[in-house]
């Protein structure tokens, strides 16, 4: 396994993930805390746990790493669009995966790493349905298949996990 630069990331998560006064003012003006960390600040989290960095273009997020977040207990969206779909099918089953679980006011996050080459089989098994989904009658712009939490949470390897926001693990 890679090493990882666990207390780097969790100053990032206690910075920038986990912004106390945005919360309270999302509270005290009715919004929902759920939803409000953008997609992008999961990747830099990533980046900065794993020391790699972003990849321009379309595919993995990172130049090893693909990244993933969702709700705790939600699966993990992929999403594969109608020109660069295959391409990034057959990049997925070669760079590992990062699945950052959180909870609803992200005091809780759990990120595993999934090996490519474990996921490889599922990835697979999606090809075939990403090949119809761009044939003349039926093609659509993107296609969707997701990973269950269970699935990450069964193979998965915990690199890191914080708790009432403070890091347990490692």
């Amino acid at each position: 396994m890679n090493t990882f630069f666990v207390s780097d990331a969790f100053d990032y998560y206690t910075q920038h993930i986990h912004r106390q006064e945005r919360f309270k003012l999302l509270k005290e003006h009715n919004f929902p805390i759920t939803g409000s960390v953008h997609p992008v600040d999961w990747e830099l989290f990533g980046s900065i746990l794993t020391g790699d960095t972003s990849k321009h273009g379309y595919g993995s997020d990172l130049s090893r790493y693909e990244v993933k977040s969702a709700v705790d207990r939600a699966s993990f969206e992929y999403q594969y669009h109608l020109l660069s779909g295959q391409e990034k099918l057959e990049e997925d089953m070669r760079v590992d995966h990062i699945f950052i679980s959180y909870s609803t006011d992200y005091s809780k996050v759990v990120v595993r790493v999934v090996l490519g080459e474990v996921l490889a089989p599922t990835f697979r098994q999606w090809k075939t349905g990403l090949e119809e989904n761009y044939k003349e009658a039926n093609r659509r712009q993107r296609f969707r298949k997701s990973i269950a939490f269970g699935v990450v949470a069964r193979i998965g390897t915990i690199v890191m996990a914080i708790e009432s926001q403070c890091l347990v693990f490692p």
